[in-house]
């Protein structure tokens, strides 16, 4: 089967970096990174946070597209036609990597859905109740219903191609994403609490935000910031799951890698920044340093809202556009984790796009149903090796972020930094005489520091450190 004719390709980088991008800008940016600045220290996390993704997330992203393009294959089968046939191992890890996030994933895009539907139809005030999001998710069939609504979307979109599908849809929806980030974001700063809030501004919080905090830091401290930091580059730059392998695969070999490769990285952090800036501010004026430690879904469900009921009118509209927003960010994402996995089953066991993706989403909306169940009729808790306690939609993410995703990424820098040798990304990175700057710094990083942080990051998933 000769995949150079039958495979589609971006019209170009922009198509590409778009695209790329709209899977990295996700749920993970938008509520785990303002949740982990906020926790870690503000501008401290921040500065530790952009040395890893110029370092860190720059060596996996670079391996990921080089492998993708050099190969044109998706994640499956890219890393044995790279390396032989002894690294195929490596292809089927990194498609159950998306094959295991994709059903938790549209799950909470239907959350968010609901969410969506709640403030369009004026009902934000209820959402504001510390019942009403325990309520949603613990009924039986409306976190089904919306999850399928979503899913069905991000399955029409992967159904349609790449051209007609993925590209089309990033590069219509990433721009009005970033429109609408920058105006919640400046929205944001305006903001300011009452007496009753104590006084406090959307300025106090920016300035909460952004000055690295020392306050009782010890060694030990700094290394949970920097693993925090290391953990939610994952989330953020979609590495170590099969997508910026299968992404990178439909990409022009005449386009500059390396600038599109720094365009990723710039668009990535600029949104999660701004993430951070659209969300700490308000909710500090509101609730102070202690609403700023809710965690993950807390904030985006239970935090926010409150934030959004305490404003009034203007609480309304702002709660409907943040929402529509988060919706989009969710959307270009989920399309990425179930391309990957479509991408893998066309290139392996040559079916129709059509067939892979109703095939894939089929079993993508039955593993959904058993997540929405497991906060009613199948609930249970239980402790992971990390410590934190878990329902199945937990487990399902620990497995995927805390256990598979390290694996992957070791075995990429293993791959590229000694199998392979990282002349092969350097050499497919620069075939069209471009100038690749952190050289150096990438052979280092391949080698041997990326490696030894990945496999500290692994150690403590475990709970051995």
């Amino acid at each position: 089967m000769n995949h150079e004719k039958e495979r589609s390709s971006f019209s170009g980088s922009i198509g590409f970096v778009l695209a790329a991008a709209g899977s990295a800008v996700g749920l993970g940016n938008l509520w785990r990174f303002p949740y982990l600045a906020a926790k870690d220290g503000g501008g401290l996390f921040l500065v530790v946070y952009l040395i890893l993704v110029l370092t860190f997330g720059f060596t996996l992203l670079m391996s990921e597209v080089g492998i993708g393009r050099k190969t044109k294959q998706s994640s499956l089968t890219a890393y044995g036609a790279l390396g032989g046939r002894k690294w195929n191992w490596l292809g089927y890890v990194s498609t159950i990597v998306p094959f295991f996030i994709l059903p938790y994933y549209a799950v909470i895009g239907g959350w968010v859905l609901k969410y969506a539907v709640v403030f369009i139809t004026g009902q934000g005030a209820a959402a504001a109740d510390d019942e009403f999001f325990g309520g949603f998710i613990t009924s039986q069939f409306q976190p089904i219903i919306f999850n399928f609504l979503f899913l069905g979307a991000t399955v029409f979109v992967v159904y349609r191609g790449v051209n007609k599908g993925i590209e089309a849809l990033s590069k219509v929806l990433m721009p009005i994403l970033l429109i609408m980030i920058l105006g919640i974001s400046v929205f944001a700063l305006t903001v300011q609490g009452d007496a009753d809030t104590g006084g406090r501004t959307g300025i106090d919080g920016l300035l909460v935000y952004i000055i690295p905090s020392f306050e009782g830091l010890t060694f030990r401290g700094f290394c949970y910031i920097v693993m925090d930091a290391m953990g939610q580059l994952f989330y953020s730059i979609s590495v170590a799951m099969g997508i910026m392998v299968t992404y990178a695969s439909y990409f022009n070999d005449k386009e500059n890698l390396v600038k599109s490769v720094n365009r990723i990285e710039f668009f990535d952090t600029l949104v999660a920044f701004l993430a951070g800036v659209m969300i700490i501010p308000v909710v500090f004026v509101f609730m102070g340093r202690e609403g700023m430690s809710a965690a993950g879904p807390g904030l985006m469900f239970v935090a926010i809202p409150k934030v959004f009921a305490q404003m009034g009118t203007i609480g309304t509209i702002v709660g409907i556009v943040f929402f529509i927003m988060v919706i989009m960010a969710a959307l270009t994402s989920c399309v990425s984790i179930l391309e990957a996995v479509v991408a893998g089953l066309i290139d392996k066991f040559g079916i129709s796009r059509k067939k892979a993706t109703i095939i894939e989403g089929s079993i993508a909306m039955a593993l959904g149903i058993i997540v929405c169940l497991g906060y009613n009729i199948f609930y249970f808790e239980k402790t992971l090796p990390n410590g934190a306690t878990a329902q199945i939609l937990d487990m399902f993410d620990y497995a995927t972020n805390n256990v598979l995703m390290p694996v992957v990424a070791i075995g990429t820098c293993l791959l590229v930094g000694w199998a392979v040798k990282p002349k092969t990304i350097i050499d497919e990175a620069t075939k069209n005489g471009e100038f690749f700057g952190r050289k150096t710094l990438y052979i280092v990083m391949v080698k041997f520091i990326t490696p030894i942080l990945l496999a500290f990051l692994l150690l403590s998933a475990f709970g051995l450190i």
